[in-house]
């Protein structure tokens, strides 16, 4: 196994997951098994219970994982699927090794964060590489993301381990990516001041940098790649450019003409092989429409969606068609704006506020048949509105919600539950397609496996009224329903679960290619 680690100097939010996810990309393309884990040094045992407004969006993993947003990076690039060993965190390992001291293991050892923290760690991490593909195999190169800035308290602890595996493994399996701010002056100028004080504090840690990733706003000139060079004791070739690109999925183009490929293959002794240029092939396809989408969403940070983000891009890149993003606050937008747009899309969320704003968009969208694609929450609140004014149902409201008539109710496995970390409904669950519907036209298969995370379902009271007043339930788990449709329509449709997560640039998700196709034929927007 071969361990490629990516740490952060001068800021955070600087894009080590795209550097690492871009690395991974590079590699893959030319035949490597790669996979990856990112560290969060945070005390949370996962990211499940996070504000999303504060840490960005909540990805879920096939084994029902709540995890930090470059997990989705790393499955959107390398085009694989992971579980929650790689995902570390802080509150994983000290309840792992105070379980352990409880239990006994330790054998009345003085239980310190040196060997016993960092030992659990440098576990967790080799865990994870060697943890085996749905075919069998292994991985041949495993990326290690250290989540926050070099010097932060938090890190300390993996940043030790880090250090002490690199003596414990074979040189020419190991090369350590340190990620640094090349800010410009007001003339123009870049300064490597930062990077070099990021550096030293990296060595004041035991580590050393076999290739600096520069992040700026413009491309890095070969003098300042001279001076990083000299002041950070690494070859020329070894500083690359990473220069603020339109699209992420370009990074590992632009990485290659950076040649870090041949650095990389030079440290890790990795034969020279020709890249498979798919990827690249597919980044670089050209658009011949556009259409524009309407989010109606109750976070105002765009973060908190990135993985329907990016679906709308994988879908968009499929039919050559940008999909430009409209963000509608779901309390303040107003109702005769919608018409501007060639399609809708309500996004899942939890608690009350902005529910009816979603509503009214969900209303319009159906009766001036507008495409509409409804996502978890968008999908209880599509039965609610159409219980309210197709079926007759004037107070349908959801369980979530407070008093009224309860179309969407609470799963019975979620009543009496206390604890909010890991304890709704995550993860993989198939669902059966009922032939001749939207959905199975969109999947071409009778059975599908999607991702969920939700406490909440349609009421089974309410199923038969809904259905006989028009609403079609074309997706099913056993005596859940998945899926709803409504025929006739240009294109309404909404998911229980959330097909983003498993979206991929070479594999868009179905629902979503459906929907792009729709807001084109019926486009509205110049």
């Amino acid at each position: 196994m071969k361990y490629i680690i990516v740490t952060g100097g001068v800021m955070s939010g600087l894009g080590k997951g795209i550097t690492a996810a871009s690395v991974g990309r590079i590699l893959k393309n030319r035949g490597y098994r790669v996979t990856a884990v990112k560290i969060d040094p945070y005390l949370n045992i996962d990211a499940g219970t996070m504000n999303p407004a504060q840490h960005g969006e909540v990805f879920v993993l096939k084994d029902g994982s709540e995890v930090d947003l470059d997990l989705g990076n790393y499955e959107r690039f390398l085009d694989i699927e992971l579980t929650a060993s790689h995902n570390i965190t802080t509150g994983k390992v000290y309840r792992t090794v105070i379980q352990k001291e409880r239990r006994g293991d330790f054998l009345g050892e003085t239980v310190q964060i040196i060997p016993h923290i960092t030992d659990q760690i440098k576990t967790c991490i080799r865990q994870a590489a060697e943890e085996e593909f749905p075919d069998g195999t292994k991985a041949d190169i495993c990326l290690v993301e250290v989540g926050g800035t070099v010097g932060d308290i938090e890190s300390m602890p993996f940043l030790e381990a880090i250090r002490q595996m690199r003596g414990e493994i074979p040189p020419h399996d190991y090369v350590l990516i340190h990620v640094t701010l090349i800010p410009e002056d007001t003339m123009g100028d870049m300064k490597t001041k930062p990077t070099q004080h990021s550096v030293k504090a990296l060595r004041e840690l035991g580590l050393h940098a076999e290739i600096i990733v520069g992040r700026s706003a413009n491309p890095i000139g070969a003098g300042t790649k001279r001076k990083i060079s000299a002041f950070c004791d690494l070859p020329q070739n070894a500083v690359i450019s990473a220069a603020t690109a339109p699209d992420t999925y370009a990074v590992p183009m632009e990485m290659e003409k950076e040649g870090i490929a041949d650095v990389l293959s030079a440290h890790l002794g990795l034969d020279r092989r020709e890249a498979d240029t798919t990827w690249y092939r597919i980044v670089n396809r050209e658009y011949t429409n556009r259409v524009t989408v309407a989010i109606v969403s109750k976070y105002g940070i765009e973060d908190v969606y990135i993985s329907i983000k990016e679906s709308l891009k994988h879908a968009g890149r499929a039919l050559s068609t940008e999909v430009k993003i409209a963000w509608l606050d779901a309390e303040r937008y107003e109702r005769c704006s919608l018409k501007d747009y060639d399609g809708i899309l309500i996004p899942g969320g939890f608690g009350k506020r902005g529910i009816e704003g979603k509503i009214e968009a969900i209303r319009f969208a159906r009766e001036n048949n507008t495409p509409f694609l409804g996502l978890c929450l968008g999908f209880q609140l599509a039965t609610v509105e159409y219980a309210r004014n197709k079926a007759g149902i004037a107070d349908a409201t959801s369980e979530e919600f407070g008093e009224g008539t309860h179309v969407i109710a609470i799963l019975p496995e979620q009543e009496g539950v206390n604890d909010l970390g890991g304890t709704m409904r995550l993860g993989n669950y198939t669902a059966d397609i009922r032939e001749g519907t939207l959905a199975n036209r969109l999947y071409g298969q009778k059975q599908i496996v999607e991702r969920h995370r939700h406490r909440y379902e349609v009421n089974p009271a309410h199923i038969d009224r809904l259905e006989k007043a028009g609403l079609v339930f074309s997706a099913t788990n056993k005596n859940r329903m998945e899926c709803l449709e409504l025929p006739g329509h240009p294109f309404f449709f909404a998911t229980q679960f959330h097909p983003e997560f498993r979206s991929r640039p070479t594999r868009p998700s179905p629902p979503y290619l459906g929907f792009v196709e729709a807001c084109r034929a019926n486009k509205r927007t110049s």
